[in-house]
């Protein structure tokens, strides 16, 4: 019996086609695709419940808590600033050195930051030097979040088999409603196990140590992994671009672009479906839903936006990236002018369909992401391309969507959110009819 090839462990094999390109295995893939963007998740919905309940007390002086929760939320701001500078700076290095390597790099610096976010004396211990340090540590995170979804997603797609590259793309796309359950049902465990002043003492810390566990799993998978054969074939062909910052902005600017408004509507109605809604809902001008409550109903949402991600990846695999994102979009645009009476109405019924079918659909317009932002840029700068385009509409989008619909909501009344939200819908839709269908490009070009 004549004996054939076998692969190494955890390397897929090559096949018949003669390439001698080592293959990571689909459970390689996986994992490493996931857990970082499941931090990047986990770590946002933490913090941003920790700036509003703990940090205004611990790490900024006592005396007007209405200043120590702004200043809170400023720290959280400034992650948003640091991601496109580490969209730049982690893009860089994954288009020079490889995915491999600046994945690695990245969740360190990302893990390191969150970490030690729970080990900070307060402002009671060591004085301004808190607010500065937590300050820094945020910093830290929006630097490694800039590169992660980036190259995860590059890991997902340029190790994906032929024609099934949306499906693999949504797995880093699960870490979304993965981290934001764990994240919330976390809190709500601490909260029903001590009481406030555990919670403050040092309940709160646990939340940011317990990512260490996901930092050390996510470590080992990527350290024990090969590079993508899209990367290496640019490097066996050295046409690694020198400075792919430049390049992607002087060869690839209508990607660029085409790629941050294909992402708006997505970040908008994440951020209305999640942080405006909590707050709307549990305010006392707003539902007036106890905490609890609300965050059970929104868990029940986000159970059909991960259940959706992978349903638009398979759709998008079989009949198109732009069919399936122009429908999801005008379904988006729909929901939008919906959106005043739908959560208005204030019943439990209307409050649970609505965010029900607005997680929904954000997993219908997330799920095919990870395929379509790196298909529009060719290898050679295509993590620059993805990560810049991702954190540019994390900007515009992400960063002001609850302050201008709190705004909105409190000045011209709720059904104006909903036409803020069916506005940028429009935008993303034009984007969307301008671009070209990517289903059939070649990720190794």
């Amino acid at each position: 019996m004549a004996v054939g090839h076998v692969p190494a462990p955890g390397v897929r094999d090559s096949g018949s086609s003669g390439d001698p390109t080592p293959r990571n295995s689909t459970r390689q893939v996986v994992i490493a695709s996931l857990v970082g963007t499941s931090i990047e998740f986990y770590d946002f919905y933490v913090y941003a419940t920790a700036a509003v309940l703990v940090f205004p007390h611990l790490f900024f002086p006592a005396g007007d808590p209405t200043a120590a929760t702004l200043q809170s939320l400023a720290t959280f701001a400034i992650a948003f600033v640091a991601r496109p500078v580490g969209s730049a700076l982690f893009g860089h290095f994954g288009d020079r050195i490889g995915r491999k390597s600046t994945l690695v790099a990245s969740l360190l610096t990302m893990g390191i930051s969150t970490v030690v976010i729970g080990l900070l004396p307060g402002y009671a211990q060591i004085g301004v030097l808190a607010p500065l340090l937590l300050a820094l540590c945020r910093f830290g995170q929006g630097l490694g979040l800039g590169g992660e979804w980036g190259g995860a997603a590059l890991l997902a797609t340029e190790n994906a088999p032929p024609r099934k590259r949306a499906l693999f793309g949504t797995f880093p796309q699960l870490g979304a409603p993965i981290g934001f359950f764990f994240a919330n049902g976390l809190f709500l465990l601490l909260s029903e196990l001590m009481d406030e002043q555990a919670f403050l003492s040092w309940g709160w810390r646990v939340p940011f140590l317990v990512s260490a566990v996901l930092v050390v799993v996510g470590l080992w998978v990527r350290l024990n992994m090969h590079e993508t054969p899209a990367f290496s074939k640019v490097v066996a062909r050295n046409e690694r671009a020198k400075v792919p910052f430049a390049q992607v902005f002087r060869s690839d600017f209508k990607a660029l672009m085409l790629g941050t408004f294909i992402m708006l509507a997505t970040y908008v109605l994440f951020y209305l479906m999640t942080v405006f809604s909590l707050s709307f809902g549990t305010a006392e001008t707003g539902l007036g839903y106890e905490r609890s409550s609300f965050l059970i109903m929104l868990m029940i949402g986000v159970v059909f936006f991960g259940l959706t991600v992978p349903v638009a990846g398979l759709l998008a695999d079989r009949y198109g990236r732009r069919p399936t994102l122009i429908i999801t979009t005008s379904a988006i645009i729909v929901f939008g002018l919906l959106l005043g009476p739908w959560f208005g109405a204030g019943s439990t019924v209307a409050t649970v369909s609505f965010l029900i079918v607005g997680l929904g659909l954000m997993g219908m317009t997330f799920g095919p992401m990870g395929a379509v932002l790196p298909e529009l840029f060719p290898t050679a700068v295509r993590y620059t391309g993805a990560s810049v385009s991702y954190n540019l509409a994390s900007l515009l989008g992400a960063s002001v969507a609850p302050y201008i619909a709190t705004w909105l909501a409190s000045s011209y009344g709720l059904g104006w959110v909903g036409v803020y939200l069916a506005a940028m819908g429009a935008i993303t839709l034009i984007a969307l009819l301008i671009s070209k269908e990517t289903k059939e490009s070649s990720i190794e070009d």
